[in-house]
């Protein structure tokens, strides 16, 4: 396989500079370290994460002229000389968010190294990583779908599988339509749980029911959704809370979950919203306020045995072109997308 001297890669000159600042580099493809390998990047799925950076409103620090995304698909095209016998060229491949956290507790040396941040991204037509860091496509998937496995997926798995996992009959809350939101619906579905779906669209509600959601809430028409899922509820509450909205909602979640259920938090999506003591909320309802963070290689094979056995496929809203990167990213500051929006990389 014949690998290019240098490729292109996009670049935001500085935080906040906004989507039309990143344009198209042409940089050196590296050589793998002797236990690294090089990916030719196939597709890179976006997070609103992306969206945050370039417009000024994610609340970490990040590096200037940053190659921005953390999430992608791709294929080995060379592999370094310590590599093991497991990995070689031509495997198809996704890269965990935290390509250095194997399992176990993630700690501050290894949330560092997420691409898209403080280090480059893989918004990038070759990249390496490290061995330890990546997990095999299942092989039902295309490039593109299995893009959208490292951040959305696993953060939805990791959420409803632990420490209290779901089961049976368990009744799952998930807000939104996007593409953590669609994953857990899945995932839920898939587990026998009820699914109470909510979003400002009815059109979007209805792609909800196709992958199995059970009731569907339009919070535009129904800005007291909480009470809604009460009455789906017969006034019991859910086990499980998909909580992507962040302080705008946070207040209706607390009184939509059941006694002893989970608040998985995740997002910061929504602004506003009316004001919640969450230590008095939690011992008031008994639950949990649970954040989503360091997922780890462990997690992410565990989820692509469930997702292959499941024949789960990732719900894909729309694919751009390389070319158009600012494009996707406009897309996803829409909001009229369900699930995923994904940049196809390679040239097949």
């Amino acid at each position: 396989m014949s690998i290019p001297d240098t490729a292109r890669e996009y670049r935001l000159p500085k935080y906040a500079s906004g989507i039309q600042s990143l344009a198209i580099h042409h940089a050196p493809v590296a050589k793998p370290k002797p236990e690294e390998v090089l990916v030719k990047i196939h597709a890179v799925s976006l997070n609103y994460r992306d969206l945050a950076i370039c417009t000024g409103h994610y609340p970490m620090e990040v590096k200037d002229a940053l190659v921005i995304c953390s999430d992608c698909s791709g294929e080995i095209v060379s592999v370094g000389d310590n590599v093991q016998t497991q990995w070689k060229i031509g495997d198809r491949v996704c890269v965990n968010v935290f390509p250095t956290h194997k399992h176990g507790q993630a700690d501050d040396k290894t949330l560092a190294t997420v691409p898209g941040g403080l280090d480059d991204g893989v918004l990038v037509e070759y990249r390496t990583f490290p061995q330890s860091g990546l997990v095999r496509v299942p092989e039902h998937l295309t490039y593109e779908e299995a893009s959208t496995l490292g951040g959305a997926g696993l953060t939805a798995y990791v959420a409803l599988t632990g420490p209290v996992p779901l089961k049976g009959g368990d009744t799952v809350l998930v807000l939104g339509t996007g593409g953590v939101s669609m994953f857990a619906l899945q995932f839920a579905v898939a587990s026998g749980a009820t699914v109470i779906a909510t979003s400002s669209s009815d059109n979007k509600l209805a792609i909800a029911q196709k992958h199995g959601a059970h009731h569907l809430i339009n919070y535009n028409k129904n800005p007291n959704w909480d009470e809604e899922v009460l009455k789906v509820t017969n006034g019991r509450g859910v086990d499980h809370i998909i909580e992507v909205g962040g302080a705008g909602t946070l207040a209706k979640s607390f009184r939509s979950v059941s006694y002893g259920g989970w608040i998985h938090s995740i997002g910061f999506l929504a602004e506003g919203g009316e004001q919640v003591n969450a230590g008095f909320a939690t011992i008031m309802k008994g639950c949990v306020l649970r954040g989503i963070l360091g997922l780890s290689v462990s997690q992410f094979e565990d989820m692509n045995r469930f997702i292959s056995a499941a024949q789960i496929r990732p719900v894909v809203d729309k694919v751009f072109p390389f070319e158009v990167a600012q494009e996707a990213l406009e897309y996803l500051g829409s909001q009229k997308f369900v699930g995923k929006v994904v940049i196809k990389v390679a040239q097949e």
